[in-house]
């Protein structure tokens, strides 16, 4: 069960949701919020996680129940009874009784019985983790859509103004007679555009601030201030080999986990179908104390009471349904190991795909913040020769699209690393090392 407690560790001491009121918030907290503390503020009002927390607080109550049957079982009962004869009602009796009994031996069904509680409560619990991982992740690509929507306003302010700025240019050549009209009008055009892509990407914004805001419980029409991450953030230093991460996978992963749990507690399901079909041994005591009246018959007899013994018990026939239950639970078992072992493959596909995924992203974004480089020294040069006259408008034009391409790929490369970096942490079943560097993560 160490595995559920991975979220102390993924969270800071002094985060959001240790103060007592997380759940009860209005508004978003002010301030730039991380994302280790947006991951902790959304955990904490989530009702998703909550209900998974309590599915396995159920099944550590069912467990906690199974150990009874270690333990006697005592009752008392208590009667007052009034009788009526002869039209007339005789004095009241009274009377009061204590049984005991013990299981002293069933062939170890009772311990099937408690190993198969005790491993579905650890499915139960690893059922929790992966739940808990996964509204992580789902927090996690809110969070970088989020930032990829601002970096995207931002880059569409940057063209607005680079494209004012030829606007500007072509005016005043052209009130000096150096260029066409047309030359303006085209200004004018990427002008406009421009303005347009402005406008798209703060609605963009609006609506990745809105989809991380509902995911953390809160109304979508709210702002929320983030921090962006640092540059080196997953970088290839950081890359493991694969088998490093499926050897990982196996040992991390809850639903592989929880697959191992499930077939153990259908393997000690069937034992317990099978030794039903075996003797029980139980000792049994009982006290009793009557006190009925002197003008009843036998009153004042045997006022006091009582018997201990051992009793055997074992099932004969039943119809069938002992060995058609013996017959079910062994395939319900095996049915177990299967579903373990495509578990385990559909597992390692998790992993290699989402590996080969976070490489590709890496390249990728090499790539564009190369070509994001030479779109920017290409609009420097050619917005240089447009002044000089020894280029035109239209080449300007291109050179401004370029580099507004070249911005919206590199942006989209950045976040969308950090997401699948998250993806490949989640794939191998542990998502805190997708959010924390490698010194953050030893602390």
């Amino acid at each position: 069960m160490k595995k559920l407690l991975f979220l102390f560790c993924l969270l800071p001491a002094g985060a959001l949701a240790a103060t007592d009121n997380c759940r009860t918030m209005e508004t978003v907290p002010e301030g730039e919020l991380t994302l280790q503390q947006v991951i902790e503020l959304g955990l904490c009002r989530n009702p998703e996680t909550a209900s998974a927390y309590l599915s396995l607080e159920s099944a550590r109550f069912n467990k906690n129940a199974g150990y009874s049957q270690y333990l006697p079982s005592v009752s008392v009962s208590g009667s007052a009874s009034l009788p009526y004869r002869n039209r007339e009602f005789d004095d009241w009796s009274y009377g009061a009784s204590i049984s005991a009994s013990y299981l002293i031996f069933d062939f170890g069904k009772r311990l099937s019985d408690v190993n198969q509680l005790i491993d579905t409560w650890r499915a139960t619990g690893f059922d929790y983790s992966e739940s808990v991982q996964n509204y992580v992740y789902g927090i996690i690509g809110a969070y970088y859509a989020l930032l990829n929507a601002d970096a995207d306003v931002i880059t569409a302010q940057a063209l607005k103004d680079v494209a004012q700025t030829a606007k500007d240019t072509a005016d005043k050549k052209y009130k000096a007679g150096a260029v066409a009209k047309v030359d303006v009008l085209r200004a004018d055009t990427t002008l406009a555009s421009n303005v347009l892509e402005l406008e798209r990407a703060k609605n963009n914004r609006e609506i990745a601030k809105g989809n991380l805001l509902a995911k953390l419980s809160f109304p979508a029409d709210q702002d929320i201030q983030i921090a962006d991450m640092s540059s080196d953030f997953g970088s290839e230093s950081e890359n493991k080999s694969i088998d490093d991460l499926i050897a990982e996978a196996r040992e991390k992963r809850p639903d592989l986990l929880r697959a191992t749990a499930n077939k153990d507690a259908a393997w000690h399901r069937r034992n317990s179908a099978f030794l039903q079909n075996l003797p029980s041994i139980s000792a049994s005591g009982s006290l009793s104390w009557n006190n009925i009246p002197s003008d009843v018959y036998n009153a004042g007899q045997d006022e006091w009471s009582g018997s201990i013994g051992i009793r055997a018990s074992m099932p004969i026939f039943a119809g069938f349904s002992n060995m058609y239950n013996v017959r079910s639970a062994q395939a319900n078992y095996e049915r177990a190991k299967e579903q373990e072992r495509l578990t385990v493959d559909n597992a390692m596909l998790d992993v290699f795909t989402a590996y080969q995924n976070y490489k590709t992203a890496q390249m990728v974004l090499t790539q564009t913040a190369a070509l994001l480089a030479s779109a920017q020294e290409s609009e420097r040069v050619t917005a240089g020769m447009y002044r000089v006259g020894k280029a035109t408008m239209l080449d300007w034009q291109t050179a401004q699209s370029d580099l507004a391409d070249a911005h919206k790929q590199n942006n989209a490369a950045k976040y969308d690393l950090f997401t699948k970096r998250a993806a490949l942490a989640l794939s191998i079943g542990d998502i805190k090392e997708g959010l924390m560097q490698e010194g953050e993560a030893d602390e």
